[in-house]
């Protein structure tokens, strides 16, 4: 089951690259880091990857009433491992020409755990703090955010239509409670225990899940308002927080 293309997530997908590249740029004027919050591009990313993966598996369930489970699988794996793969066999040769042992070894390491795609766990129990120097000796350390995201491939598809089989009338309800549970101990836990919050899928679940009750909700009612200009004073509005989060949020 496909979506229809759709240029305004394409838009959002280009907003959440280039505020990412500029907070790592950390490009500063008259002694202020510009786009600090330019991290944000990540959070972005999970509500995207949120809307279109359940949007793929509730209208396959609409349309089909069951979900090919190998069907998507295999999809994922297309889209994602060969462009992975790629970037592994044309780092290897520079992690083994500049890293110092140690260092290369951590290097392998990080290249084994993001192919298990489980590399969000293996960097918090290396105690790497994303953004500290460190972190400039692992260049998979990106791949902390692709870990979380295919865990939720994983894990959603499965327990969404089970949900979907057996408690359909609940799913918003549910959906919902999910989000504002992950929300509640995202917000208790990076106050404690920074490093696991800031890695782990349980902390990181109510971004994905904002996409999902929104594909869940346009699934059920369509998605068009009606009143155009409600449509354009939304889109205007989601736009100014986005942008004004790059230049306001800090660390």
């Amino acid at each position: 089951m496909k979506i229809d293309y759709r240029p305004e997530i394409d838009g959002l997908r280009a907003i959440a690259v280039i505020s990412v590249i500029l907070y790592h740029a950390q490009i500063t004027l008259f002694g202020h880091e510009i786009f600090q919050g330019g991290f944000i591009g990540v959070d972005i990313f999970f509500v995207i990857s949120g809307y279109l993966i359940s949007s793929i598996i509730l209208k396959e369930l609409k349309l089909t009433g069951s979900f090919s489970f190998k069907s998507f699988y295999e999809r994922r794996a297309r889209r994602i491992l060969p462009v992975l793969l790629f970037v592994m066999i044309v780092s290897l040769p520079f992690g083994w020409i500049f890293l110092d042992p140690s260092r290369l070894t951590d290097f392998l390491n990080s290249i084994f755990y993001s192919l298990t795609f489980i590399s969000n766990f293996y960097f918090h129990f290396s105690s790497l703090q994303y953004g500290a120097i460190d972190g400039l000796f692992e260049p998979f350390l990106h791949t902390w955010s692709l870990s979380v995201e295919e865990q939720f491939y994983i894990i959603f598809p499965i327990i969404i239509t089970l949900v979907y089989k057996y408690q359909k009338r609940y799913l918003g309800t549910y959906l919902i409670i999910a989000f504002l549970i992950s929300f509640a101990f995202a917000d208790w836990s990076s106050r404690r225990y920074i490093s696991i919050s800031f890695y782990s899928i349980h902390t990181r679940f109510w971004e994905i899940l904002i996409g999902v009750i929104l594909a869940y909700y346009e699934t059920k009612y369509g998605r068009k308002i009606r009143h155009n200009l409600l449509n354009s004073v939304l889109v205007l509005f989601g736009l100014i927080f986005v942008l004004s989060s790059i230049f306001i949020f800090n660390n």
